[in-house]
């Protein structure tokens, strides 16, 4: 075998869940050309890692994909992985299916959690374990996800302060913990001499710059979908707090300690923080929990209760515990 290509367009923290994998194959055998397929906008996560040896980019406005299937039928791949699994890398490698493996997505078995609340998830691998189940004479090491920054990029935070980092935004409305408890948090941080830096992308702007009304003191780094930028300065915090987002997973790479909030999805689903530095806080025990495995726009029952019992002074507590384990 020599020449493999990684199947994952969306999204960044997905992406960011295959870099494991990566990393193992390229220790396994060395000598293997990986090429990494991925959504142009997410060239960033990929880009200067040294396990890929090349990038093919997908465009969402490429529906016929003709362009795509010619380069990849051009580089004669003996194995394909298609971590995406779904409708759209079906199509797009469907002339190519004996050389295709998948991995397993469980949908059913989170079908069945969301709806009936039968847990035939429990103690389940890791999406970056099952990713590499792909291969099965693989095995990964004990290390965390990887982001590797070009040598140009510096951070913006000037050294010497005690940052801790917000990560307040999320696609959905379910997963995002009430922003008057970020600015309460906030303001705890701020009488114990913290340094309070707000971290998002483009669609975050609203979310940050309404907790920066109510914290003026802290520093608003959302920026325009900047992933270098904001994962440099990450670096310089003690500790990020963050919701089950991309950031989360950026947080996690980069190596730095993080508490992550759940609320209406459950570690089951495999995407808890890989291998690192993590408090995972959740209302266990509520029967409502998990109402969707990927995010609502509103919390079904009203009450919100998944994220409301995660109080400010809880995740407070949990993040001095972060700090000196």
């Amino acid at each position: 075998m020599q020449r493999i290509l990684i199947v994952r367009f969306t999204s960044l923290g997905d992406v960011l869940l295959t870099t494991p994998l990566v990393r193992a194959i390229k220790t396994l055998y060395p000598h293997i050309i990986i090429d990494f397929c991925v959504l142009d906008t997410l060239m960033q996560v990929v880009e200067h890692n040294p396990y890929i040896n090349n990038i093919v980019l997908y465009t969402k406005a490429d529906d016929k994909q003709q362009g795509i299937q010619e380069q990849i039928k051009n580089a004669n791949y003996d194995l394909i992985l298609d971590l995406q699994n779904n409708l759209r890398s079906s199509r797009l490698l469907s002339p190519f299916r004996s050389k295709v493996k998948r991995f397993g997505k469980y949908s059913i078995r989170k079908w069945m959690l969301v709806n009936f609340k039968i847990n035939l998830l429990k103690n389940p691998p890791p999406i970056s374990q099952r990713y590499a189940q792909v291969i099965p004479e693989l095995s990964l090491d004990k290390k965390g996800l990887d982001l590797f920054l070009p040598d140009n990029v510096t951070p913006s935070l000037t050294p010497g302060f005690q940052y801790i980092g917000f990560c307040p935004g999320s696609k959905h409305y379910t997963k995002m913990w009430p922003y008057d408890y970020y600015t309460e948090l906030g303001e705890i941080l701020f009488l114990h001499k913290y340094k309070v830096v707000l971290f998002g992308g483009r669609s975050d702007k609203g979310i940050c710059d309404l907790i920066a009304t109510h914290l003026p003191d802290a520093i608003n780094l959302c920026n325009d979908d900047q992933l270098y930028e904001t994962a440099a300065n990450m670096k310089q915090c003690r500790a990020v707090i963050c919701n089950d987002s991309g950031l989360m997973h950026v947080a996690s790479a980069v190596g730095v300690p993080l508490i992550s909030i759940f609320g209406s999805t459950v570690t089951e689903f495999g995407f808890a923080p890989y291998n690192a530095k993590a408090y995972v806080m959740q209302v266990d025990h509520l029967e409502c929990r998990p109402c969707t495995h990927i995010g609502r726009d509103t919390c079904p029952k009203k009450d919100f209760q998944c994220m409301l019992k995660l109080t400010p002074a809880t995740i407070f507590q949990q993040l001095n515990h972060l700090l000196v384990s």
